[in-house]
């Protein structure tokens, strides 16, 4: 069994404005823009997160200064970031909190961009049926896999027993929830390091089966 040197939360960003939209935004280019940001009830999504993640910090006895807020670049996963901070009375741009590129929405390709929610069942269709192949232009789920692998990989060596919150999205959450639920499944040499683990169950199987680990909009979940 992987043993994590972190306690992990994940927490999907507040109902944006592209949510009430109904469209995809998925480019790194288009996430970034303030006009994709959280809608009003996005943002009392995001104060209530703040509010669960709190209440379990107490709980489990942790300490603020032991938390911290690792977060999507895109403009709805900032702003849930930020609207959590400001919960916690962390600040967003000290040092208890970093934004990695690697947790960035899932790309799914020039032709689903801009374009209806409607057609996500296309992409996890596909994924379903094989989680190695890619629309054209877009990442596959083994993609995302591997830029998520490295968010862990670099978390678990900057931070040793801190609470992590995650902020990011709904393909890469549930993809994330997919590998960490099979890591700490798989059975191997003490020692082995994480990155090789992940490789070990990076397997049609275990990866086609992301969507059973969704999450709604400003839904927090502990996950290690």
């Amino acid at each position: 069994m992987v043993y994590f040197g972190n306690r992990y939360w994940v927490l999907r960003h507040g109902k944006s404005i592209p949510n009430e939209k109904g469209l995809i935004v998925s480019s790194m280019e288009n996430g970034k823009l303030e006009e994709y940001k959280l809608a009003s009830e996005g943002v009392n999504q995001a104060q209530l997160a703040g509010e669960s993640f709190l209440k379990e910090l107490k709980e489990n006895g942790i300490p603020i200064e032991n938390v911290r807020i690792c977060y999507s670049p895109f403009a709805r996963t900032t702003h849930t970031a930020k609207v959590v901070a400001s919960v916690l009375n962390i600040d967003l741009q000290g040092p208890q909190c970093k934004v990695f590129d690697d947790l960035r929405e899932r790309y799914f390709g020039p032709s689903f961009e801009l374009q209806s929610h409607d057609k996500y069942a296309e992409i996890w269709d596909l994924d379903e049926k094989d989680p190695f192949s890619k629309t054209e232009g877009g990442e596959s789920v083994a993609d995302v896999v591997s830029r998520l692998t490295n968010v862990l990989v670099q978390i678990e060596h900057d931070f040793q027993g801190c609470a992590i919150l995650i902020v990011s999205h709904g393909d890469p959450l549930q993809i994330l929830q997919t590998v960490v639920s099979a890591v700490r499944e798989e059975v191997g040499p003490n020692g082995v390091e994480l990155a090789k683990r992940v490789e070990a169950i990076k397997i049609p199987s275990v990866l086609s089966q992301h969507r059973k680990h969704a999450l709604q909009t400003g839904e927090l979940r502990l996950v290690v």
